[in-house]
């Protein structure tokens, strides 16, 4: 199965374009699911379905083509199937500092809870390989990195703080239910947690896989956007994501001859210039402004025709490692593919079997390999878009 993120700044078209890359992946025999990760979610907008179609099968996939089904996930469906425990003790937590139950049981849903209800979705999808395609329409930037960290995130909880908070909480249970009115968790609600935690086994491993993930950047030619955009490539790259694709949406027909258009298109060239110097060789793919909204199966497919041409777009476009480990004449160093970072911007530090790198308010810990686990950050350069770290003794 492959997967696809597409991601960027909020309002540059991510779900027009992933609906209609599912679309054009559909006609093409794949069997494809486009999931839409945005709490205010639009797929369904965007295919002009009945909305009573997708009140039938809240929250689970609805086939809207042949070959393609399009999910919108239910954060209270979700909850029943995978935080039960969970929200029921925030639930009861919140109740007891005086919270209304009904907003105690609104204000439990974590940020996250349907981040992580997607990626078990994901996971079991490709565990029984449910589908040869999966389409995220992905929230805008920051929730989009929320995401793709939370694999690492719950590995590092459960491996450093799970069992000790559990412990800890086990002793002092039966103390507390005598002296305090806030209830402890129960052993029911950590072993809800353990059992999530299984289920995401793989995860990590899938989302950083360049052959199984890939992640495609959708922008609109505007220097702010371009700027976010050049910010996004390098933390999905931070993040051990391959981008194999940048789509530039809503350009201007070459046709727009009034003065005011005119002007227009003659600013979106100069973008359209910075966007082939910021991203090639990564692969660019210019979405055209149309003449009337993409909505519905056919407007999408003639929109995905125009974007990837006689491309298939479930293939992977192109592949560059985000991190190699290197051991060459006994020294051992470390390569990122860092595209705009700045060498001001650059924090090392290294905790235990950690590297940490630190670009700016980016963060990413990297888990070395035995052989590189016991040695210290020496040096480390920045040159072009790679960022060498040295390790020694």
């Amino acid at each position: 199965m492959r997967i696809l993120l597409y991601a960027g700044k909020g309002g540059v078209g991510k779900t027009s374009v992933a609906a209609a890359t599912g679309v054009v992946a559909a006609r093409r025999g794949q069997k494809t699911l486009v999931m839409s990760l945005d709490p205010a979610h639009s797929l369904s907008d965007v295919f002009d379905l009945d909305i009573s179609l997708m009140d039938k099968n809240k929250g689970k996939p609805n086939e809207v083509a042949e070959n393609l089904w399009i999910q919108e996930l239910d954060i209270h469906e979700e909850i029943v199937d995978h935080w039960g425990e969970v929200h029921k003790y925030l639930s009861q937590l919140l109740a007891t500092t005086g919270v209304d139950d009904v907003l105690a049981e609104e204000l439990a849903v974590l940020p996250g809870m349907e981040e992580v209800s997607a990626l078990l979705h994901i996971n079991r999808y490709y565990n029984q390989e449910a589908y040869d395609l999966v389409i995220l329409d992905c929230a805008p930037t920051a929730e989009s990195l929320r995401f793709i960290s939370l694999p690492q995130t719950l590995d590092w909880y459960m491996s450093k703080v799970f069992r000790l908070e559990r412990n800890i909480v086990k002793l002092a249970r039966p103390v507390a239910k005598r002296f305090y009115d806030v209830p402890l968790p129960e052993d029911r609600m950590f072993d809800s947690i353990e059992r999530m935690h299984q289920r995401l086994h793989g995860a990590d491993n899938l989302l950083t896989n360049m052959e199984t993930t890939s992640v495609r950047l959708v922008c609109n030619p505007e220097k702010m956007v371009l700027r976010e955009t050049q910010r996004a490539f390098m933390s999905f790259r931070l993040n051990g994501l391959a981008i194999d694709g940048v789509i530039i949406n809503r350009i201007l027909p070459q046709d727009a001859q009034s003065d005011f258009f005119g002007h227009w298109a003659n600013v979106q060239n100069k973008y359209l210039d910075m966007a082939r110097e910021f991203f090639q060789p990564v692969p660019l793919f210019m979405a055209p402004l149309g003449e009337d909204e993409v909505l519905g199966v056919e407007a999408l497919g003639r929109f995905g025709d125009q974007i990837f041409g006689q491309i298939d777009p479930s293939k992977v476009l192109y592949r560059r490692q985000s991190i190699d480990f290197i051991r060459k004449d006994g020294r051992c160093s470390v390569k990122l593919h860092m595209p705009f970072a700045q060498k001001q911007e650059i924090d090392l530090a290294k905790i235990g079997d950690e590297l940490i790198v630190r670009v700016g308010n980016i963060k990413r810990s990297i888990i070395l390999p035995r052989a590189f686990a016991a040695l210290e950050p020496t040096g480390a350069s920045l040159t072009n878009d790679e960022l060498m770290i040295k390790l020694g003794e």
